[in-house]
């Protein structure tokens, strides 16, 4: 089988269900900024040697696979004519509060903030902190896309508390790695 179908050569995609769409719609931009952070933790783990962190990250990764695939399928093809999911895997509540248990961990071991942080550190601290944005940029585009298209809450909440976890867990790193990190202060100047 090849991998090029040269059906998107007109500038459309397929979504789940079968509609074809603009590759520069909202709903391709969600699931395009989702891939991309799937990509760029995937960067982040090559620089991590701690198992346990990148255990975290690989079912992180797993999640993001599956939250992409929902929010590539338009609402209306969520749903089965019995009521029923189409899709096997759905992010729920359980995998958003193991982030926020990931995080309450980690933050045991910080030091309180006390100023904003500059993104930075070593490689794999640097890295993180590239995730967090580029998941911030995966949330905006799916709060986007809510305003046209209804998107699942939980899929929004996974989102900005994954970020919040990148943040902690770039502290972490940090920690681990013996590197300084460097603060925002407005009177440093």
């Amino acid at each position: 089988m090849k991998i090029y179908t040269k059906t998107g050569d007109n500038g459309t995609t397929a979504l789940y269900g079968g509609n074809r769409v603009s590759k520069a719609s909202a709903r391709v931009e969600s699931y395009g900024n989702i891939d991309e952070l799937n990509s760029f933790i995937g960067l982040a783990k090559s620089e991590i040697t701690d198992e346990k962190v990148l255990n975290q990250l690989k079912k992180i990764q797993f999640d993001l696979f599956t939250l992409g695939s929902e929010s590539a399928t338009p609402t209306d093809k969520l749903t089965l004519a019995n009521g029923k999911s189409r899709l096997t895997l759905m992010i729920s509540e359980t995998e958003i509060e193991e982030l926020e248990n990931w995080m309450d961990e980690y933050e045991t071991q910080l030091e309180p903030l006390q100023y904003f942080i500059l993104p930075g550190g070593g490689k794999s601290a640097t890295a993180l902190h590239v995730c967090r944005t580029v998941c911030r940029r995966a949330e905006r585009s799916l709060v986007f896309l809510n305003e046209s298209e209804e998107v699942r809450p939980e899929l929004i909440k996974y989102l900005n508390r994954l970020s919040d976890y990148l943040f902690v867990l770039a502290r972490y790193i940090s920690k681990l790695n013996e590197e300084k990190e460097e603060y925002w202060n407005p009177n440093d100047r």
